[in-house]
């Protein structure tokens, strides 16, 4: 059975496009401590593509993504201090 982790801490730019939501998710990230777990909302629709591809180049992890009435809800994990 899988552990669903629960968020830490909100960052809610619902509402902002490109490149905002990347640029503030980036910034939290690297002022939180390893094991935490960010919830980030976001109303782009390429946050899908833009938010994976980011952390595609640090060490942490994408847990979920949920498309919920045209906002999106990513959740991820803080694995490692940038």
């Amino acid at each position: 059975m899988v552990e669903v982790k629960d968020a830490t801490h909100l960052l809610d730019v619902l509402g902002f496009f490109c490149p905002v939501p990347v640029a503030e998710a980036k910034q939290a990230l690297s002022n939180m401590s390893v094991g935490s777990v960010l919830q980030v909302l976001a109303s782009d629709p390429e946050t899908l593509h833009d938010i994976p591809l980011m952390l595609g180049r640090t060490p942490h992890e994408l847990l979920s993504v949920e498309s919920i009435e045209g906002e999106y809800v990513f959740l991820i994990e803080v694995k490692a201090n940038e």
